[in-house]
């Protein structure tokens, strides 16, 4: 499960959106609408795409 890459995509503003989520998008690397990471497909990252599933998008790389 650790060879597979994730593509997360910052889809929507964290204006509105609570702590934990506005420190999670930085977290995971993002910042602004349209910005795209790789990140490992492990649990934790699951987790993090979890708590902001409605403000990303995920594709497998």
């Amino acid at each position: 499960m650790s060879d597979k890459i994730l593509k997360v995509t910052q889809v929507r503003s964290v204006i509105g959106c609570t702590k934990k989520q506005k420190a999670t998008i930085q977290a995971l690397g993002l910042g602004r609408p349209n910005y795209s990471v790789d990140r490992q497909d492990n649990p934790c990252t699951r987790g993090q795409i979890r708590v902001v599933q409605h403000l990303v998008k995920v594709e497998e790389v």
